[in-house]
């Protein structure tokens, strides 16, 4: 089984219709014979991020072909669980607070990111403030969604400069 990453755009970006598309996506990994690991929408309600573990994307893709509440799906692209392990996340789904997505340089290979993040892993410790929590890094290295606690964006920004690694975008997520 593999692990696949899922960008939903709303058709509606209210809370009743975010809660609506979170429903479909459930029923949609069940769907493709899959399970959702986690779902997180980001504080305007604007996009939602899902991680969905199943055999393959193929399957995946047509499970999640025609959501009425999605405006626009992007993905199913493979991605790799870094800095935590799935059965914990499983049965924990920590919350977290936000999302830093980062647009990886075209130069980067996968064995040099995981190097990377391994050598500069423990410079969060000097800002204690910021909690990492885990990575999904696309197998294509086109990105990586890191999720972290802290409580405010300046505070994000502060654990990525620690550790020497770039910000795209940095999203507020909904606690729900």
């Amino acid at each position: 089984m593999s692990l696949y990453l899922l960008e939903f755009v709303p058709a509606r970006t209210d809370r009743e219709g975010v809660t609506a598309l979170l429903a479909e996506i459930d029923k949609a990994a069940a769907n493709a014979a899959g399970e959702l690991i986690e779902s997180q929408v980001t504080g305007d309600h604007g996009l939602v991020f899902a991680v969905v573990e199943a055999a393959d994307a193929a399957t995946v893709k047509e499970g999640f072909d025609g959501l009425a509440g999605a405006a626009r799906v992007t993905g199913p692209d493979e991605v790799r669980l870094v800095g935590a392990d799935l059965a914990e996340l499983k049965a924990a789904r920590p919350a977290a607070g936000w999302l830093v997505e980062w647009d990886l340089p075209e130069t980067l290979d996968m064995d040099t990111y995981l190097a990377r993040k391994k050598e500069k892993a423990p410079r969060y410790a000097d800002v204690p403030e910021v909690s990492f929590l885990r990575t999904y890094v696309r197998e294509d290295m086109a990105k990586c969604l890191c999720f972290y606690d802290a409580d405010s964006a300046d505070i994000v920004r502060q654990g990525r400069a620690a550790v020497d690694t770039p910000i795209d975008r940095l999203h507020a997520l909904e606690q729900r």
